[in-house]
């Protein structure tokens, strides 16, 4: 319990130290004129630019690149709600891909890279033993790193649409908290003080409560049998 709250606490002062010099540095550099045009850019696709940000999402996500930055990016051009949106569907979509490809044309090649893992064969008893609550567990949790877990799901017994309704679920708190510090980041640039503090009081207790769900859902697939 003790190394569950040191831990708990490091992650939340790693936020806040990410928090404050994201706020520093929107204040000291021309942030403001780079996001108005890249926004500009972006809103001038209509809505078509959000269909674009998914499906680069999603590409992303099946070509295994980190979307840490396509996270926050989202955060800062569409704003905390509609960011959240955009990715969730963006990463879901990857995920699905990733999932198919696994179970068709690239079955061989990701049955060999998960051939001498433990972990997922952890992974896939457990699915078989409780089905998509593992694949919903693993998505609150970050066990596994998400572009590699999307294609090890697709060897497992999980169904296709069990899956992809755990991952759309699973995803959003820790997607909703890194679009939070990328909204956060672009009312550093132009927001009072009062409310730039406010932003940040709840970017960090986005972060928290992420934190906090992920640590549960560890627990959880622990019992499962999945270390």
């Amino acid at each position: 319990m003790r190394s569950w709250k040191r831990s708990t606490i490091l992650k939340a002062g790693a936020a806040v130290a990410l928090l404050v010099a994201l706020a520093v540095l929107y204040r000291v550099l021309p942030v403001a004129v780079w996001l108005t045009t890249f926004r500009e850019w972006v809103r001038g696709l209509g809505a078509f630019g959000y269909v674009v940000y998914a499906i680069v999402y999603a590409l992303c996500v099946v070509f295994f690149i980190p979307g840490s930055i396509l996270t926050l990016g989202a955060g800062l051009i569409f704003g905390l709600a509609r960011g959240t949106i955009v990715v969730v569907i963006g990463a879901t979509t990857g995920a699905a891909l990733a999932f198919l490809l696994a179970r068709t044309v690239l079955r061989h090649r990701v049955e060999s890279m998960t051939a001498n893992n433990a972990k997922f064969r952890a992974l896939d008893r457990a699915i078989a033993a409780e089905g998509t609550k593992i694949v919903l567990l693993v998505r609150l949790a970050l066990v596994f790193p998400f572009t590699y877990v999307n294609y090890a799901f697709g060897l497992t017994g999980v169904r296709f649409a069990p899956y992809v309704l755990a991952t759309l679920i699973g995803i959003i708190p820790g997607t909703f908290a890194f679009v939070y510090i990328g909204a956060l980041a672009n009312e550093a640039a132009t927001a009072n003080r009062a409310r730039l503090i406010v932003y940040i009081t709840g970017a960090v207790l986005a972060v928290v409560v992420s934190v906090l769900v992920g640590r549960i859902a560890t627990k959880a697939i622990r019992e499962a049998g999945v270390d």
